[in-house]
């Protein structure tokens, strides 16, 4: 026993080599362990650290933010493009916007420097780095106050005045996409500063507010008791019931049956084939409901719900200028058009109709009908023209004289 409280102090001290041996003693009955030898000490009993370079690098989960919604191999370049164009000129467009809202269309820079959220460009940047990067479109100057503001170029004045033009001739036509709005929306009427703050994209004038007025047979504005400016519809109208859809469904009906799939659960014992799949599904698929119907009075995870709101985002992305819309601009509408915070997994299951683009955090969805094998519109607003030239300017350093 006196060996034993040796060894374990030893071991507290680390004072024992890595070999230790007991010599055998001729007199057995002095040492109890004379018949054997300790070949090795062993420390499996120690808990021991693993070197950082030896450890396995756990693999990061990729952040929604920066997470593809598709996967490489199933991407569809021209819109993905889209979305980098989008990026590129966030900067001008959101600019142009803002500076159209002030009343002498001008900015103090020192201001503009505290605006990125409004004016689109990162936080701690230097605004006239962005500024100076469209010298057709804006321009500074120092004012008698030794401030320095900026504004638009003469150029550029003269452009808007054409956009203004467009605004004017489209009107008829933006009234009746507010009023299909309106007519899809769940009580018939949607707060102002929606659509206000999604203008862009339906191509609807900054001062659609005040033009509303002038259409009392389509619209009354209300005010609540909070302030805000509610805008409700006035008279429903049969005509404009009619979605996108069963406009196409008229002219071809085997190609509006494919627009959505809603598959029916069948064990493989039934062994069908691909025709009598698609056969199978149809009885799921149809009939279609519209858009126009009362989808807030259906139960909400019923099929019929689901292709309800299905329906309902094809008619909204019909609606809008470049038949696509962001997360954000959905979520804007979620009340009025019934939608469920499932609406990213909805459209993910009808990959016929709808492409989804962008992370996971960030995505638009396309409407894929509206888009040429090019990635092109095929039918382009002249909006969509005007918008179209004027990034292309935009990305001039001067301009061009024939």
């Amino acid at each position: 026993m006196a060996f034993w409280r040796l060894l374990s102090n030893a071991t507290k001290n680390k004072q024992i080599p890595l070999q230790i041996y007991a010599v055998a003693d001729p007199n057995p009955s002095l040492c109890h362990i004379s018949a054997f030898a300790i070949r090795e000490y062993s420390t499996s009993f120690l808990i021991t650290k693993t070197p950082k370079s030896q450890k396995k690098k756990r693999k990061k989960k990729e952040s929604a933010r920066t997470k593809h919604v598709q996967h490489e191999s199933e991407r569809i370049p021209h819109f993905e493009k889209i979305l980098n164009r989008d990026n590129h000129f966030r900067f001008v467009v959101k600019t142009k916007d803002y500076l159209l809202k002030q009343p002498q269309q001008v900015l103090r820079l020192d201001d503009a420097g505290k605006l990125y959220r409004e004016l689109g460009f990162p936080r701690g940047r230097k605004v006239l780095k962005f500024i100076q990067r469209h010298p057709l479109v804006f321009q500074t100057y120092r004012h008698s106050n030794d401030k320095i503001w900026f504004g638009f170029t003469d150029f550029m004045e003269t452009f808007l005045e054409e956009e203004k033009t467009i605004m004017d001739e489209m009107e008829n036509d933006r009234i009746t996409t507010v009023r299909k709005l309106l007519m899809m929306s769940a009580n018939k009427r949607i707060p102002l500063s929606k659509i206000y703050h999604c203008r862009s994209l339906f191509g609807i004038p900054e001062d659609f507010r005040d033009r509303v007025r002038k259409y009392p047979e389509y619209f009354n504005t209300i005010v609540e008791e909070d302030g805000k400016r509610i805008l409700e519809l006035v008279n429903w109208d049969p005509k404009l019931a009619i979605s996108t859809l069963e406009q196409q469904f008229m002219v071809d009906e085997d190609r509006a049956k494919k627009a959505f799939q809603f598959k029916v659960k069948h064990g493989k014992s039934l062994n069908l084939d691909e025709q009598d799949e698609r056969k199978l599904n149809l009885l799921n698929t149809l009939p279609l409901i519209s858009p126009y119907s009362d989808g807030a009075s259906l139960d909400l995870w019923t099929l019929e719900a689901e292709k309800y709101r299905v329906g309902v985002l094809h008619e909204f992305l019909s609606l809008t200028l470049e038949k696509r819309a962001s997360i954000h601009h959905i979520v804007e509408f979620k009340e009025e058009l019934s939608l469920t915070k499932h609406t990213y997994a909805m459209l993910l299951k009808q990959p016929r109709s709808f492409y989804l683009a962008g992370t996971e955090m960030n995505w638009a969805v396309f409407l894929k009908d509206a888009y040429g094998e090019d990635g092109v519109l095929i039918h382009k607003d002249p909006q969509v023209l005007f918008n179209e030239k004027f990034c292309e300017f935009a990305d001039k350093q001067e301009l061009e004289i024939d």
